[in-house]
């Protein structure tokens, strides 16, 4: 009973309650490597239920799942799909309270120019930072944007700078938000500091609160 509260706590306090994101990690036989609301990989055999999420059926990298009556076809390597009501909730809020997910990170479901990412704070960021190929599935047009040259372990690579029209966080919408896209593969968003700096952050224990600054 103490663990279930526990977890229902949890639910509530993650902007993840609007809706549920589930990936595909990969496949071993009939069996689905599921990463549900950034959980960590779940095998789960066709038939079976994980979270909410039922597998229907496993092919080779594509696999079929359901949630809440909806079916969905997941492929490995692609971003997290969505089931939720998130279109429907007015994004006027001030107030985002975030619970610590697998490795101590603070993860969390959001949108950039409307279009469904998935997101980690980085307070060492200076910009929101993307992955060329999540840029490239969300539609951004970033080669218009200013080229700069970035730093990585391969030496000195070609970037983009540019202005996202909006960035959501749970029912929090920032407008004229600063980004990086880089070359490198990146598994999330990087939520940098031209997000995180509208915001008041204060962490206590296990939540990260940003309250809105006006």
């Amino acid at each position: 009973m103490r663990s279930t509260a526990l977890l229902l706590a949890a639910s509530l306090l993650c902007p993840l309650a609007w809706g549920q994101s589930v990936a595909l990690n990969g496949t071993l036989g009939d069996k689905a490597l599921l990463i549900v609301d950034g959980s960590f990989p779940k095998s789960v055999a066709v038939g079976a239920t994980h979270m909410g999420v039922k597998v229907v059926s496993v092919q080779a990298e594509t696999v079929v799942v359901e949630i809440a009556g909806k079916k969905l076809n997941l492929r490995v390597g692609e971003a997290p799909a969505s089931v939720g009501s998130s279109a429907g909730l007015a994004a006027g809020g001030s107030r985002v309270v975030l619970a610590v997910g697998p490795g101590g990170h603070f993860t969390s479901e959001g949108q950039i120019n409307g279009r469904i990412v998935r997101f980690m704070l980085d307070t060492g960021a200076t910009a929101v930072s993307i992955g060329v190929a999540e840029a490239d599935r969300i539609g951004l047009k970033y080669k218009n944007g200013d080229q700069v040259q970035m730093n990585t372990a391969n030496g000195v690579v070609p970037g983009w700078r540019m202005t996202l029209d909006s960035v959501r966080l749970g029912d929090v919408l920032v407008s004229g938000v600063d980004a990086v896209i880089t070359p490198a593969a990146m598994p999330y968003v990087l939520l940098g500091n031209s997000f995180l700096g509208r915001f008041q952050m204060n962490r206590t224990n296990d939540q990260m609160v940003l309250e809105k600054r006006y």
